[in-house]
């Protein structure tokens, strides 16, 4: 079983950024069953292979985002958009998610962007103490899917946010984040919330939140 691929560019502001995704959400190749034993189901497996609204408006945000000096990690990536970003910006990206199938994603679409090389761990919210170390800037967008995903990564970002740190977050809307930003004021953020507004004519009809926490 292959899983049918696609090639596109996506426009974040003055840059094209090229990508090979899955064609669709209908897409599945877990052949040797190793996203379902990490707990991937059929149903979750593609979402990690197409691009979302949310992505693109994280991706928006770091055009402009503050990277001097900071070391920078994009949670639960998928396509890593806002990687590829930052990376043309010349950051201190590093890059994580869960699925299996992410890193050679990565990894040929750094080479469609004749990027400089992303560094990728793969590892969950609840898994013991990885090798990411800690950041001064933590992003991501639409990560939760679910009521518990808000406790696991809150408890995740605070692991591996330095002391001083910023977390910026794009929420599209699933009825989630109120829990997250319950367990994350619990760690020490604070919140600042901003409705998501697209550059120019990009994304119409998108309602997301800008969720910015700081400690």
């Amino acid at each position: 079983m292959t899983a049918r691929i696609r090639y596109q560019t996506i426009e974040v502001g003055e840059l094209d950024i090229h990508l090979k995704t899955l064609r669709d959400r209908q897409q599945y190749a877990d052949v040797h069953g190793v996203a379902a034993k990490l707990g991937i189901s059929d149903a979750l497996w593609p979402i990690f292979g197409v691009v979302w609204e949310s992505s693109e408006m994280l991706a928006q945000l770091m055009l402009d985002e503050d990277i001097q000096g900071r070391r920078i990690l994009e949670v639960g990536c998928g396509m890593a958009l806002a990687s590829h970003v930052l990376n043309h910006r010349n950051a201190d990206i590093t890059a994580t998610d869960y699925h299996p199938e992410v890193e050679s994603f990565l990894f040929e679409n750094v080479r469609l962007n004749a990027g400089r090389s992303i560094p990728y761990i793969r590892t969950g919210w609840t898994d013991a103490l990885s090798e990411l170390g800690t950041f001064d800037l933590i992003v991501g967008s639409d990560l939760l899917y679910e009521q518990g995903h808000a406790r696991q990564l809150a408890e995740f970002i605070c692991q591996h946010s330095k002391p001083v740190c910023e977390v910026v977050l794009i929420d599209p809307g699933r009825g989630h984040h109120a829990h997250f930003s319950k367990n994350m004021v619990a760690l020490g953020y604070s919140l600042q919330q901003t409705k998501a507004i697209p550059k120019a004519d990009t994304l119409p009809g998108y309602s997301g939140q800008i969720l910015r926490y700081t400690r």
